[in-house]
């Protein structure tokens, strides 16, 4: 006859595998929630559209606009996060190269990761990037800095929208938040759900 008390073991033991199970399961999605979601954003975008455009199809008209850079991090991350040039002109259609700087002010590895927006609304779904940093997670030694290039184009279907025929300026932010922080989750949470679009206002 069994041992009930040999019995009851074995189901402590079962319990205590479930338990550890999905304890080391809501550790594992929690470090792979921005890497997911980095390739979700790549593969399909939000609304339709990939964040990672392809190549420019070489078509490039003669109308300029001046694209400026915006930079902003979060309170807990201690970095100092620039770019490298405040503005730069590009015709519509040409594919432009810029670069931005981060600096770990503490005394100890810091890793953060970005978000962005496109600045009118309207210019989001034009503004394409074929190489760029937001979503991924970036590990910087304590004192050291790290640079991180953006290609950019803006898509030559941006000459035929009405609503932007008299835009001569977009800017483009970048806000750094501490890597796996509950800030990040919330600004992840907001650029999914506010607008829908490939253009995303992050919160200040």
């Amino acid at each position: 006859m069994p041992d009930p008390q040999d019995d009851l073991v074995r189901r402590n033991q079962r319990l205590g595998f479930w338990v550890v199970g999905v304890v080391l399961l809501m550790l594992a999605m929690s470090f792979l929630s921005v890497p997911l979601y980095t390739l979700f954003c790549r593969a399909t975008g939000l609304g339709g559209k990939p964040f990672l455009a392809d190549a420019p199809t070489g078509e490039v008209f003669d109308r300029e606009i001046t694209v400026r850079f915006n930079t902003d991090v979060s309170p807990e991350l201690d970095w100092t996060f620039k770019p490298d040039q405040a503005a730069v002109k590009v015709k519509i259609g040409q594919e432009a190269l810029v670069s931005f700087t981060a600096i770990n002010n503490s005394t100890k590895p810091l890793a953060g990761t970005a978000l962005f927006n496109v600045l009118p609304e309207a210019a989001g779904k034009y503004f394409d990037k074929t190489q760029c940093f937001c979503f991924d997670y970036q590990m910087i030694a304590p004192g050291q800095s790290a640079h991180f290039p953006v290609v950019f184009y803006i898509d030559p279907g941006f000459m035929k929208a009405t609503d932007l025929a008299d835009v001569k300026t977009i800017t483009l932010s970048y806000t750094f938040f501490a890597a796996d922080s509950p800030a990040l989750e919330g600004a992840l949470e907001a650029f999914y759900n506010d607008g829908k679009s490939a253009n995303k206002a992050v919160p200040r």
